[in-house]
């Protein structure tokens, strides 16, 4: 054995009757020198608790950070010499009885009072704790057979007051902060007490009730939910319909609550009184009237009617494999829009048929969130050149004269030599060049200008780039249809009475259409996640130029069922058109002259791309969390387009600014009721 001293310093900073102790019991020599696995003699009387701390962390080379409300002394002895590794264990026993304890950390221990430990990091672990002794550690132990409620009351006397036990319910699972050996000692009455008992799980069978409608009352009579969860203190109950044998399953981990709860089902699986046969079944999310005509299709073995073969959620599909009961005089189906709730009459056998159809259709249906977008891309080029002459001096004079010119171009159209003679104001846009020599007076056209000469030049260059991003939310197997866009009267008939005055009395018929961007869609989701789209798009708009009679519009649709997986983007049309055109008006043969015929012709030409692109994100929403979080996005959007668009200070006029909207995040919506 070799003894060891410690340095003259921590001589100074004990109280001296510890350093004389120290001095006798350790020789000369560095403690750091010593080999580690040298047994050491520890005798401490009466010593300072910080030096005590000190003297172990030179013993073993730990660093301790010590909370300054550690104070006091301690006193440890021991008859022979100890290994150095116990020397840390026994610092830590002798703190807990002084009521304080270590957290150990990466880089050094934390010595703290022993209420403050569970409030500090510690060592987490599962069901295995590999550490021992007074070390503090935190254990998450998940339970599978017995209620971790019921276990609180049973350990908490156990576990030390300033260390702490706490239940979660909803995974049945307990949380430990203590003593790594208290620890140990826990899990060893735990697994002892988590064991699966013989009864746990019993089959009821019922044969006047419904399932559904018992396990419903039971559960909540019970004070449990039918998922399970139990109330703090209570043992856990389960009760589940089983629809098909029409028969309870219960699990309890408590064989008297089976037993209290066959007593109950018992007595209230008798037959019905006279008259209470009548039975009234409030629905959640179906709705009343489309569900009993279903209802009444199963009752007649006739199948369901069209109604509700094209309503979502019917038994168009769930009848076929559920067995109806056999058409049974007497029964009775009536749907109570005002409460949503159906009033069936019928026998216990066929009612409860009837219910468990009831129960699979009257689930809550997913909706659909559609994300439409439509990208409209038209660049339109025109070019025109032409040279237009005529000669009107001669026509005035005596005798017979010569007068004549080039015509091109429609009338009224800006470009005809012809119209800027009468008005110089109706040439159309670009380069116009004439030569004018006074005006001149024209049978059946009046008083005109004299133009000789014209010459026109025009290049156009016309971009148009329309973004629309309509969407929609609907119910699954919903139609939903949102239009944007103008509502155009169109003259559809017209007709005029005399009678017997001279004045006849016009009259139109109008009808009024959609001119715009029109979304109709009709989603289906499926079991696997994919979602069946009925589209119809639609982009109209109206032509600038107008006949005498009506309005021209463009109109391109598409009409296409597709399937599309949730999420994911499809492209539904697209369309891309070029029209070319190039149009010549020239006078024969002169316009043909290489060079000189571009004074005797009128050129144009004109290009047009069209490229129209459609596409599609459906989003699936199953809960009221995705339903949530997809308002608050859009909420916050529309907010944060408010807050961009302020009014800068004017000093004369007022302000106007409107109050922004109200931010959900530290106002919140109240729950639903």
């Amino acid at each position: 054995m070799t003894m060891l001293n410690v340095s003259k310093d921590f001589f100074r900073r004990l109280p001296v009757p510890a350093a004389l102790l120290l001095a006798l019991v350790l020789p000369a020599g560095n403690a750091q020198a010593q080999a580690p696995q040298d047994p050491v003699v520890l005798n401490f009387v009466n010593a300072d608790i910080p030096s005590v701390i000190k003297a172990v962390g030179e013993l073993t080379g730990k660093n301790f950070v010590i909370n300054p409300r550690v104070k006091g002394t301690v006193m440890i002895t021991s008859a022979r010499a100890v290994p150095r590794s116990q020397v840390y264990p026994i610092l830590l026993a002798a703190l807990r009885m002084q009521g304080f304890t270590a957290i150990e950390g990466r880089d050094a221990v934390k010595i703290v009072p022993e209420a403050e430990a569970k409030h500090d990091y510690s060592v987490t672990r599962g069901k295995e704790v590999p550490e021992r002794g007074d070390r503090i550690i935190t254990q998450v132990y998940p339970l599978q057979y017995e209620s971790a409620a019921q276990m609180m009351p049973v350990l908490r006397p156990l576990i030390g007051p300033n260390n702490a036990i706490a239940v979660l319910p909803g995974s049945n699972t307990l949380v430990i902060t203590d003593y790594a050996d208290n620890v140990r000692r826990l899990n060893a009455i735990i697994a002892a007490a988590d064991q699966p008992t013989p009864n746990d799980t019993t089959l009821i069978r019922l044969q006047h009730v419904s399932a559904v409608d018992l396990a419903h009352s039971l559960s909540r009579l019970m004070a449990d939910g039918a998922g399970g969860q139990a109330a703090p203190g209570s043992a856990r109950l389960t009760i589940v319909p089983e629809i098909r044998s029409n028969s309870l399953l219960v699990r309890s981990d408590n064989p008297a609550r089976i037993q209290t709860l066959r007593g109950l089902v018992a007595g209230l699986d008798v037959p019905g009184a006279l008259g209470g046969n009548v039975h009234v079944v409030y629905l959640r999310n179906a709705e009343a009237a489309k569900l009993a005509e279903t209802l009444r299709g199963i009752l007649s073995a006739e199948g369901p009617t069209p109604l509700a073969a094209t309503t979502p959620g019917t038994a168009s599909a769930t009848a076929a494999a559920v067995a109806g009961p056999a058409p049974v005089a007497g029964s009775m189906i009536l749907a109570d829009t005002a409460t949503n709730s159906l009033v069936i009459s019928a026998p216990d056998v066929t009612y409860n048929a009837l219910r468990a159809v009831i129960d699979k259709l009257d689930a809550r249906r997913a909706q659909v969130f559609v994300e439409a977008l439509v990208v409209e891309i038209t660049a339109e080029k025109a070019a025109e050149f032409g040279i237009q002459w005529q000669d009107l001096r001669n026509l005035h004079d005596s005798g017979t004269n010569f007068i004549g010119g080039t015509n091109l171009g429609g009338r009224n159209t800006g470009t005809n030599i012809i119209d800027a003679s009468a008005n110089l104001g109706a040439l159309g846009q670009g380069l116009n060049i004439g030569v004018v020599s006074g005006t001149i007076n024209i049978p059946g056209l009046g008083v005109v200008t004299n133009l000789g000469m014209l010459a026109r030049a025009l290049e156009s260059d016309a971009n148009a780039n329309i973004l629309s991003t309509p969407t929609l939310l609907t119910l699954d197997n919903e139609e939903a249809k949102i239009v944007i866009g103008q509502n155009v009267p169109f003259v559809t008939g017209q007709y005029a009475q005399t009678g017997t005055t001279t004045t006849p009395t016009p009259f139109q018929t109008i009808e009024r259409r959609d001119v715009g961007l029109t979304l109709k869609v009709r989603p289906q989701v499926s079991e696997g996640g994919a979602v069946k789209l009925q589209i119809y798009q639609e982009i109209s708009s109206l032509r600038p130029t107008t006949t005498a009679s009506d309005v021209i519009t463009d109109k391109r649709s598409i009409d296409s069922t597709v399937l599309v997986d949730d999420g994911r983007i499809i492209v539904l049309g697209g369309l891309i058109q070029d029209t070319v055109q190039d149009n010549v008006d020239k006078v024969p043969l002169l316009g043909n002259v290489p060079l000189l015929g571009h004074l005797f012709k009128v050129e144009k030409r004109n290009r047009m791309k069209t490229n129209l692109m459609v596409f599609l994100r459906p989003r699936v929403l199953r809960d009221v969390a995705s339903s949530d979080a997809l308002a608050s996005d859009r909420y916050e959007f529309i907010r944060q387009k408010q807050a961009e668009f302020r009014m800068e200070p004017h000093p004369i006029l007022p302000d106007m600014q409107t109050d922004l909207l109200p931010d959900l995040k530290m106002t919140p919506l109240p729950p639903a009721p």
